[in-house]
């Protein structure tokens, strides 16, 4: 992939998690679970916009979870972070969240993580 191709990806991509986000802050109420994906790993952040600050923090490249996350799968270690940042969120106060997925689909991962958050007790 050329240099312009890889440009226009990133606009796409850009554009697309643009729109996402636009449609969540219309009704900035509740503060955000923000999903980042990457190729092997997996980070998720709860953000609260209007203060512009990060109120609960999980990756899958975490050294506390080093141990549970040896010898699993993506979607597994997903589900694991998807567990722990509910309990992260929920100790800072937070039960209600809205979903932002970025330029991902709701699937895969990405629906492993969004599930283990709900069983956990967050709401989205």
């Amino acid at each position: 992939m050329d240099h312009l191709q890889q440009k226009k990806k990133w606009k796409r991509r850009t554009r697309k998690v643009m729109g996402v986000r636009r449609r969540l802050r219309a009704s900035s109420d509740r503060p955000r679970l923000c999903v980042y994906r990457s190729s092997k790993h997996i980070s998720v952040q709860v953000i609260d916009d209007l203060a512009m600050s990060t109120l609960a923090a999980v990756s899958s490249q975490d050294p506390i979870l080093k141990d549970e996350l040896t010898g699993k799968t993506k979607t597994e270690k997903a589900q694991i972070v998807g567990r722990v940042i509910a309990e992260r969120a929920i100790a800072a106060g937070i039960t209600d969240v809205k979903f932002d997925r970025g330029w991902c689909l709701y699937h895969g991962r990405v629906r492993a993580l969004g599930d283990a958050a709900r069983e956990g007790g967050l709401k989205f």
